[in-house]
């Protein structure tokens, strides 16, 4: 068995201008399924601007919000999306800081999920207020003691960050279409391309760019989800009022991030013929910090919710009882099902964390993610301090029809950006083809006992 065992030398990869057809054919190549998926989510966001339309013009009346319950699926989607955000930057700051060279052809589609979800994360505070255009009064009056202050700023830098984080390793592919593409879309990456050239010089500086963001995007990214989880915990609701909402949001936001990434890259894959690239071990290595995530989930949801019950708290018990055995227990036990039963079971062996499964987990996550973010939001609010007011809370069709059209945009957009720009990193992948392997080599020797042994 030893001496059969086959070492990959990079001299047997296919050609240069056989990779580069593949990975350049989204961008240059557009069938009729494309045209024909992106009318049908253009026609869920018309319809969802019909919908918004006709709640500017009636008021949140049309909606399910009332006194008390003044948060519904609006805060929810908005919870939720920040959260999903944590997929690019986060995940991927953390894998390329660690020298991951699997992280290559995953990185760009993880980070242009970051920059665009967090767009619609704003987007759902703008349309849960009645008057969108108070928004400014946060900039114009600042109320410093105000978390809703901390979380403008704190996701203002994280889209400035991610943006920037997102465009630097995009330059050298850009050049590359620059060469390759004509007409508007020619002077478009002329004018992105900011003169690459590829020199050594260029390089060297763009991957020290590169590393100072992954640096400071970390920080950025776990201080907006615990200014997320103050806006909550900064009040005195019932089960709110907690000193754990903070790791336990950012748990949760790289726990439903990585489940966003999985579900991205099983379509990417499939719908462009990307299986060369995008290959089990992808799955595999994202599947086995999915199962991480669910076990640190399912550790932080059980201290939450040991404590709560352990200091029978009346009012904070109501909301407790509310959820696991009173009108909200079906979407509890659902998320706790989807959260951790599914993509624990699938996940903890290796027979059943394959592409399929590592896929049906992810969904599995994410749909639970969404239901975790209800039941923080609407039992609070149903139940709150004071005794003599209770709340109901029934979403209205205004309410599920601008979260599809969310939801539709996002997909919509997502596949815009994979038709200009390569969705995998071409020079990345160029560049673990051609250094990965002697620079692993070389890092693995700096800790091995033993002599040397030359890359070549």
């Amino acid at each position: 068995m030893g001496d059969e065992t086959h070492v990959y030398t990079g001299a047997e990869r296919t050609s240069p201008a056989a990779e580069d057809a593949t990975l350049f054919a989204p961008v240059q190549q557009t069938g009729p399924l494309f045209f024909r998926v992106a009318l049908a989510l253009m026609a869920v966001v018309a319809w969802a601007a019909f919908a918004y339309g006709w709640q500017l013009w009636h008021g949140l009346g049309v909606t399910g919000l009332n006194r008390p319950v003044y948060w519904g699926i609006y805060i929810t989607n908005f919870v939720f999306f920040i959260g999903v955000s944590h997929a690019g930057t986060l995940i991927s700051a953390i894998l390329r800081i660690c020298q991951a060279e699997w992280r290559r052809a995953i990185t760009r589609m993880a980070e242009v999920i970051t920059v665009l979800v967090l767009f619609f994360g704003v987007g759902n505070v703008l349309i849960d207020m009645g008057r969108p255009d108070r928004m400014l009064n946060v900039i114009r009056h600042p109320h410093f003691r105000s978390p809703l202050l901390w979380d403008a700023c704190s996701i203002t830098a994280y889209l400035t960050a991610s943006t920037i984080y997102l465009y630097l390793p995009l330059i050298p592919d850009i050049a590359l279409l620059r060469d390759r593409v004509g007409g508007w879309r020619g002077r478009l990456y002329v004018w992105l391309a900011l003169g690459w050239t590829g020199s050594e010089a260029q390089q060297r500086r763009l991957k020290r760019a590169i590393g100072v963001m992954a640096v400071l995007v970390i920080p950025i990214a776990v201080s907006v989800h615990t200014v997320v989880s103050w806006v909550f915990a900064m009040t005195v609701q019932p089960m709110w009022h907690s000193t754990i909402f903070g790791p336990y949001f950012v748990v949760g936001a790289i726990f439903s991030g990585i489940g966003a990434i999985i579900t991205a890259m099983a379509i990417i894959r499939r719908v462009y013929r990307l299986e060369d690239y995008l290959k089990p071990v992808h799955f595999n290595n994202l599947g086995i910090l999915l199962l991480v995530m669910a076990l640190l989930w399912f550790y932080f949801t059980f201290a939450e919710y040991l404590t709560t019950w352990y200091g029978r708290e009346p009012v904070e018990m109501g909301v407790f009882w509310a959820k696991v055995a009173g009108p909200y227990a079906p979407f509890f036990w659902a998320m706790f099902l989807f959260c951790f039963v599914i993509p624990f079971g699938v996940l903890c062996r290796r027979r059943t964390r394959t592409v399929a499964g590592t896929v049906v987990a992810s969904v599995s996550v994410n749909v639970g993610m969404w239901l975790e973010r209800f039941t923080i939001v609407v039992p609070t609010l149903v139940n709150p301090r004071l005794a003599a007011v209770r709340g109901v809370y029934t979403p209205t069709w205004v309410e599920w029809s601008i979260m599809a059209g969310c939801f539709a945009a996002f997909i919509l957009l997502y596949m815009g950006f994979t038709k200009l720009f390569p969705i995998v990193s071409i020079w990345e992948v160029r560049e673990g083809q051609e250094e990965g392997i002697p620079e692993t080599l070389e890092r693995i020797q700096t800790y091995l006992p033993g002599k040397a042994v030359n890359a070549e």
